[in-house]
């Protein structure tokens, strides 16, 4: 009996126990390090998003702003090649020799953010925001287009009051027969338009001063000049601390009803600013 007792081998229920603990801290230390980097990683593609948001709302805006006030044939007059255009639909009226207008605000006709251009057709066939082609068929170089020819664009900025990151910007073409707005891009939490204006002459290509979106009329004078700041937001729960420098910098300048909008759907998201000021071709030196 006593030399199968001394045979026995195994763990005792104390080194078993240790060992279990050992186990313990590995397995709680391996899971942090896993959690660490998937949260690293979440914040980085979610501000990787951001960037390329704000890459490609800058690069398409700044190319139909590029556009306006485009003319097929440079010896023609702005006020013949860009004649009077009533207010229609969310634009109000283009006064002759304007490329871009405001867009109808609470204070007016209307309500929204954003703006109007028009130009020429480059090429026949010429495609808008919502890939529709142009009417048109030049079949001679320079030949000027009719004014009916214009082609008129519409972009609107759509918030989300719940979700900041489904904010986003729209665009329609005035030229057709029903227009509707179609989707260009999501991302936006906030959007802020700023008008450069000089004075009444088309001749006198000088901006004096910026004026808001909200505040323009077609009595401020042409516009010559279009600055704008898009405010993107990641999905929520992406970044640790209750506060955000972009964020409240932003808000530092907004209106209270876009502070309360924003605060309140905040849920501690991650924010990138994209900014950009465009002159409206003829309108500049």
């Amino acid at each position: 009996m006593n030399d199968m007792i001394k045979r026995q081998r195994g763990l005792s229920m104390v080194e078993l126990l240790v060992v279990l603990l050992i186990g313990s801290f590995l397995i709680i230390g391996i899971t942090q390090v896993y959690l660490d980097n998937k949260r690293s990683y979440a914040f980085q593609q979610s501000q990787a998003n951001n960037l390329d948001n704000g890459r490609f709302a800058t690069l398409m805006l700044n190319q139909y702003l590029g556009k306006a006030g485009y003319r097929r044939d440079p010896s023609q007059l702005v006020e013949f090649a860009f004649p009077a255009m009533k207010a229609k639909d969310d634009c109000q009226d283009f006064k002759a020799g304007h490329a871009v207008t405001g867009f109808a605000t609470d204070k007016g006709e209307g309500k929204g953010t954003g703006f109007c251009i028009r130009y020429q057709p480059q090429v026949s066939g010429e495609l808008d925001c919502q890939g529709t082609a142009s009417d048109v068929e030049y079949d001679e170089a320079f030949k000027s287009p009719s004014s009916n020819d214009l082609i008129v664009l519409a972009f609107k900025y759509e918030p989300d009051d719940t979700d900041l990151s489904e904010g986003s910007l729209l665009c329609k073409s005035l030229n057709a027969a029903n227009p509707q707005y179609g989707e260009l891009l999501t991302g936006i939490a906030d959007l802020r338009l700023d008008f450069g204006v000089g004075s009444a002459d088309v001749l006198e290509k000088e901006v004096t001063t910026f004026v808001p979106q909200a505040d323009w009329t077609s009595a401020s004078g042409a516009i010559r000049s279009l600055r704008y700041s898009l405010l993107l937001a990641s999905k929520e729960n992406q970044r640790d601390s209750n506060d955000s420098k972009v964020l409240t910098d932003w808000l530092a300048n907004a209106p209270a009803a876009t502070k309360t909008r924003l605060e309140n759907a905040d849920k501690k998201r991650l924010y990138q600013v994209a900014n950009s000021i465009q002159t409206v071709r003829n309108f500049m030196p």
